[in-house]
């Protein structure tokens, strides 16, 4: 905590402040800091996560295109070189996950990301495909193990790339958890940037989706609130998409594995997104979208 005080001294030097710590993630610490009558939050970035595929400076630039969109917080300050990043502190709290699967819900949450998708681009990329083949690397060279599961997903997402093949790349977020979810009553507001850049909209649906367990039906109404109906060809990209999500997830936990020192069982993570991958694989709705033609 010494370490986290001295992070709140540097950025509000001589200030009174009162400090707690916010719960959620598993890579970087979050403070919610009240100095006066304002509330801000800092984000102290976890160790070596640039092996994670984490630029500070892009988190930064994709934060304030989400805040000028009214769908992301007020951006305050960015400290260097360390990439802190300060933000206004957003009253509201997080949806159940259940409640996230609410039509209405769904419309708010399509809005939203419909909003980011549609406007101008912002730094940096997110390729999933190439993601998960940077991730091995990563693991391996600073030894750590892949899982044997890990040939067989590359060799299904190769076969999605192919179809996926030419999709525009749009701002995305590509980190869609529950977590980063907070509703005001007013505005649902979206936060931790920090995987955000140029990718596939699909991937942001997909990540939503299988982050919130939607089922086919939830899958439906989720495209009819995005595109207004829902065609063939989205539900057939939703689809496989879901597996490239839980297939970046599973291989974030093998990195993890092999670079992190937090206390957390990022083994087990992996493990727990690996079989879900399996589950979706073997889906009837996943086959058909991988065959069709």
């Amino acid at each position: 905590m010494s370490q986290l005080a001295d992070a709140v001294a540097r950025v509000w030097p001589g200030e009174e402040t009162r400090v707690e710590v916010l719960g959620g993630g598993i890579t970087n610490h979050n403070l919610k800091v009240a100095v006066g009558d304002e509330v801000f939050v800092l984000r102290v970035a976890g160790k070596d996560t640039n092996l994670l595929g984490i630029d500070r400076t892009v988190e930064l630039e994709a934060t304030k295109a989400a805040a000028a969109l009214g769908v992301g917080p007020e951006v305050v300050e960015f400290v260097e070189p360390e990439g802190w990043l300060v933000t206004r502190f957003v009253e509201g709290t997080t949806p159940l996950v259940e409640d996230m699967r609410d039509p209405a819900m769904l419309t708010r949450v399509a809005a939203a990301l419909r909003a980011y998708h549609e406007s101008p681009p912002i730094p940096g990329s997110f390729d999933s495909f190439r993601v998960v083949e940077i991730y091995r690397e990563t693991a391996l060279a600073r030894g750590g193990s892949v899982p044997s599961a890990y040939e067989w997903a590359h060799e299904l997402a190769s076969r999605i790339e192919r179809i996926r093949a030419g999709t525009a790349p749009a701002p995305c977020h590509n980190d869609l958890l529950n977590a980063n979810f907070l509703d005001d009553g007013d505005r649902l507001c979206i936060v931790d940037w920090e995987y955000a850049g140029m990718g596939d909209p699909f991937f942001d649906l997909a990540n939503f989706s299988i982050n919130h367990e939607l089922d086919e039906g939830g899958r439906g109404a989720l495209l009819e609130a995005y595109f207004g109906e829902v065609r063939a060809d989205d539900a057939r990209a939703l689809e496989l998409m879901r597996f490239m999500s839980d297939f970046r997830e599973a291989m974030w936990g093998v990195v993890q594995t092999a670079v992190s020192e937090l206390e957390f069982d990022f083994a087990v993570y992996a493990t727990e997104h690996f079989d879900r991958l399996e589950r979706t694989a073997a889906e009837p709705s996943f086959r058909a979208a991988l065959e069709a033609k």
